[in-house]
């Protein structure tokens, strides 16, 4: 059951770092929420090679959850009014909202393995 879900968290990872780097690729949000997400997907390969250890995991979850309320400030403050909306920034937009849809299951994941290592 723990490699399972360990995959399937690798596998949910990946598209969650794709969709952000499509988020990042129009410039329109700003350098926080790059580093924001890379930060949070650095912690999390961390804590998926760390088998033994409750502390990563801890703190990829809760950066997990900070970069929810993170990117719902970026896209609500950040997205552009219509007559500046181009394809590509439609795009970028699309992707990190996908990216924020997906983190309530990452979330969810994540706090499996922390069951799963012998977390409260």
């Amino acid at each position: 059951i723990q490699t399972n879900c360990c995959r399937l968290t690798v596998n949910v990872g990946w598209i969650f770092f794709v969709l952000f780097g499509r988020g990042c690729m129009n410039y329109m949000f700003p350098a926080s929420y790059a580093w924001g997400n890379f930060s949070v997907l650095a912690v999390g390969i961390w804590a998926i090679v760390q088998r033994d250890s409750l502390d990563a995991i801890m703190m990829f979850l809760t950066g997990l959850l900070l970069t929810v309320l993170t990117d719902i400030i970026h896209i609500s403050v950040f997205y552009p009014s219509n007559k500046y909306l181009t394809d590509t920034k439609r795009f970028s937009i699309g992707m990190a909202i996908f990216s924020l849809l997906l983190k309530p299951v990452s979330c969810y994941l994540v706090y499996r393995m922390y069951r799963e290592r012998g977390g409260e």
